[in-house]
């Protein structure tokens, strides 16, 4: 494969990554680092280097629009923006000294529980908003975002249930360069009772900077080769354009579907990529 066609390919494949983090929060690792290592070649090392790059264009990319349209819930990001920055370095750290291999297994199997979970059975996103328990009231987390051509207001729960997950999910996306907006997803989804749309939009708003902080480190141990992620962070940047202008017409449940089915490839190649030893 010439330079160029490598490019192409590279380029094309980041817009799809781009536009699938976009729309379900995830960010692109979750497309890029396995079309580069098994499909391209790429060492590992370098894919996890390009795919934090994609992370932060995802975030760049899409953040802004979200927070324009009034979907992401600024002061939750930041909150919780503490515990997976602090577990980001600390996941890059660790990278060089620990085996992935049983950690992706057992990312993987959580992972297909939470596609059950967004396949059959997603909580509704209409009905009476929910009341934000003490803690979420002291921090003044409660927000709104529209619904119908209005505003529709909702609370927060379980705060300190949140931030230890969001702690798990840095140090996922630094042991693994998957920007681990799965679990951050998953983590106000689920656990917060944060309304869908929010959760994936404040999810892109955060990715951006725990990407940054595991990025750093890689960058200093020269993992991150700009003929790789160059062609990577351009195709992701478009496609996260278009991810955010898709989103804010399109139906929860339709979502929800999107969601859970890459969440589900998504666990059975972190499953077969610990496996085998590819991660």
């Amino acid at each position: 494969m010439t330079a160029m066609s490598f490019t192409l390919v590279v380029w094309t494949v980041a817009a799809l990554a781009g536009f699938l983090g976009a729309l379900t929060g995830l960010g692109g690792g979750v497309v890029i680092v396995p079309v580069l290592t098994i499909a391209l070649g790429v060492d590992i090392k370098y894919a996890i280097g390009a795919s934090l790059i994609s992370v932060i264009a995802t975030s760049s990319g899409a953040a802004a629009a979200y927070v324009k349209e009034g979907y992401s819930n600024i002061r939750i990001g930041m909150l919780l923006e503490i515990a997976t920055t602090v577990g980001a370095i600390l996941g890059a750290y660790l990278a060089a000294f620990t085996s992935t291999h049983v950690i992706a297994i057992i990312f993987g199997l959580v992972l297909l529980q939470s596609a059950y979970q967004s396949l059959f059975n997603g909580s509704p996103e209409t009905g009476p908003p929910m009341e934000s328990d003490s803690l979420a009231k002291r921090l003044r987390l409660a927000g709104d975002y529209p619904l119908n051509g209005a505003p529709q207001k909702y609370g927060v729960q379980n705060v300190p249930a949140g931030f230890g997950l969001m702690f798990g999910a840095g140090a996922l996306s630094g042991l693994l360069g998957i920007g681990s907006g799965a679990v951050k997803v998953i983590a106000m989804d689920r656990a917060m009772k944060i309304p869908f749309k929010v959760s994936t939009t404040t999810s892109n708003f955060m990715i951006g900077v725990t990407a940054a902080a595991s990025a750093g480190v890689y960058l200093s141990r020269g993992y991150i080769d700009p003929r790789v992620a160059m062609p990577v962070m351009l195709g992701v940047l478009g496609g996260a354009f278009l991810g955010t202008k898709v989103l804010v017409h399109a139906r929860v449940k339709t979502l929800r579907i999107i969601f859970g089915s890459v969440i589900l490839l998504l666990a059975i190649e972190m499953i077969m990529n610990g496996i085998l030893g590819k991660v």
